[in-house]
């Protein structure tokens, strides 16, 4: 029934109502032939990041490929690891805390205990030419020497807050990084030590040795790395009137580069003299009060400068603040004639460890979620493997290519590689049709494998082989249909009963390196569901017509045409009411 109460209609604004009513009956009608067969389809990183894999690396340019192999080799009695080394005869030691320990690793799963003390935190280690262990702790520590059979000594007390790193040179001599008043320490092998050198920064955080034999560091709060050198006695004589340190270190410090960031986490150098640097954090805004953060496995310490305290005066107790959930991160590369670039970058991913794998690509360890990268020399990185724990705080290669990896929260050690997994899984997110569907093809892009390994399976057997099942809810679980598959041809048809969600699963044989997935697709095709009609506007006209959104129930849905009064008519009212 349609009811009009025109004042003064004119045979305009009556044919314009009629043409909408029209357009509103034309939406109403059955339309078998509105929905059409759409896909999903997959193939952009953040997308497959959703997913979950096992044995299979996901590239940030779209590529689903074999992972190395990765595995859980210790859970070390600790809360948290920090620094992972490789002793001369190949064995493996882990330091951390809380308290202070260090373990030896003989065989997997069986970690020893050589070094404990009551110290917070054992944070850096090395080994000297003859495989001697020397564990420094922090804060307020020292640095102890372990003989072979586990019984420890002084060597060497800087006398400082923090111990960070520590290195030995070809000579013999032990570098010791510290904090809170940035100094280098060098070590004689007799236990001697000497202010090598004193920065204008707080924190000496990484060392190690370029192809050169120069001694590279990484600072804190400036994000500088440092490259020093033993000074001559007339550059130590001058730079004597500008600090009383600067008279007694033994070597001048030149800036390869300053970062954008304020912590550098990890330093490494490449046998070609290409150092890799990572570094963490915003630095200090002008006008802001200065600060001081500290990442460790414990948490991030900030330390912010403050009025001055007078005598006698109770001195403002220093805040404390965990792992933060968001830290900018970058990964910067400086070329051996000392060209920096910035390799990667993320405000997601905080990087505390590099390392290099046996295939040249670069290793990243990174926080809070525990992941590592590998970067190639172009800046496409692969998301390899999750560890079970926040963060992968350390990196080390053996001889045969092996690299292990040491943890925080909590403490365990991993082997990645340098063999491939022989099989690996990947399975999608769910995907909503929002409707009711019915499923058709699957389809998928893997280019030859440009790996020449050797197959353990017949040549006959697929390499790759895919899998759907449906559901109605979201989240995939015992009410969802079985696995359908395997579909081993691109363009087979889903056996999938319909239903509102989906998910595929990529099963990846034989062990081959480069073996992948660039693109998945599935076909789907909804139910037809008559549309609801809940505001339309024509703004040339001003005609507004508007529906009751409701539960349908098979009752009409009354709509409303109004139309602003014009010279010819003061206001036009219809209502229809008929079942379509």
């Amino acid at each position: 029934m349609i009811t009009t109460m025109p004042k003064s209609p004119s045979h305009t604004s009556f044919f314009r109502i009629l043409c909408l009513i029209n357009v509103l009956c034309f939406l109403y009608l059955p339309s078998s032939f509105a929905e059409h067969t759409r896909r999903w389809r997959q193939s952009a990183y953040d997308e497959f990041l959703k997913g979950t894999a096992h044995g299979v690396a996901v590239r940030s340019d779209g590529r689903l490929e074999l992972a190395p192999k990765f595995s859980l080799l210790a859970d070390a009695d600790a809360s948290y690891l920090w620094s992972i080394r490789i002793d001369p005869k190949g064995t493996l030691y882990a330091a951390g805390g809380s308290p202070a320990k260090v373990f030896r690793f003989d065989s997997p799963g069986k970690p020893t205990v050589v070094f404990d003390s009551t110290d917070l935190s054992a944070q850096a280690m090395a080994f000297d030419s003859r495989g001697v262990l020397f564990v420094g702790t922090s804060p307020d520590g020292k640095v102890y020497r372990v003989s072979a059979s586990g019984e420890k000594s002084v060597f060497f007390d800087p006398k400082t807050k923090y111990i960070w790193d520590l290195s030995f040179s070809p000579d013999g001599t032990l570098y010791v990084a510290t904090g809170d008043k940035g100094q280098v320490f060098a070590v004689a092998p007799d236990g001697k030590g000497e202010l090598f050198y004193s920065s204008d920064e707080a924190h000496i955080r990484v060392l190690a040795f370029d192809s050169n034999g120069n001694l590279v560091a990484g600072t804190e709060p400036s994000g500088r790395i440092l490259r020093m050198s033993r000074s001559s006695s007339k550059t130590s004589a001058r730079d004597s009137r500008d600090s009383k340190d600067s008279a007694a270190a033994k070597a001048e410090g030149f800036v390869l580069y300053e970062t954008s960031r304020r912590e550098i986490t990890s330093l490494i150098a490449a046998p070609d003299g290409t150092i890799y640097v990572s570094a963490i954090g915003e630095k200090q805004r002008t006008g802001q009060a200065p600060t001081t953060v500290i990442s460790t496995p414990q948490g991030t310490t900030t330390f912010t400068t403050g009025p001055v305290v007078n005598p006698g005066q109770a001195q403002p107790q220093q805040p404390f603040v965990p792992f933060p959930p968001i830290v900018s991160t970058s990964i910067y590369r400086i070329s051996n004639e000392g060209a920096p670039e910035e390799l990667w970058t993320s405000r997601e991913d905080v990087v505390y460890s590099l390392g290099l794998a046996s295939d040249g690509r670069l290793l990243a360890g990174t926080g809070n979620n525990g992941a590592l990268l590998a970067i190639d020399g172009h800046g496409v990185f692969a998301h390899l493997a999750k560890s079970g724990s926040a963060q992968i705080t350390g990196i080390a290669r053996n001889s045969s290519g092996k690299v292990f990896l040491c943890t925080a929260n909590p403490g365990k050690v991993y082997s990645v590689g340098p063999e491939y997994e022989a099989e690996g899984t990947f399975e999608s997110r769910s995907f909503d049709a929002q409707l009711f569907s019915h499923w058709g093809r699957i389809e998928w892009w893997s280019p030859p494998s440009s790996g020449a390994a050797k197959s353990s399976t017949p040549s006959n057997d697929p390499r790759l082989e895919f899998f759907v099942r449906s559901g109605n809810t979201e989240d995939p679980g015992r009410e969802w249909s079985r696995w359908f598959g395997p579909y081993t041809k691109s363009g087979s048809a889903m056996e999938a009963p319909p239903a509102r969600f989906v998910q595929w699963k990529a099963v990846i044989h034989d062990g081959r390196p480069g073996d992948g997935i660039d693109w998945v697709s599935l076909a789907y095709l909804p139910r037809n569901v008559a549309p609801v009609i809940d505001g339309i506007a024509l703004q040339e006209t001003g005609v507004r017509a508007q529906s009751q959104a409701g539960i349908s129930s098979g009752q009409p849905a009354p709509v409303t045409l109004k139309m602003p009064p014009s010279p010819n008519v003061s206001g036009v009212v219809v209502t229809q009411s008929s079942t379509l």
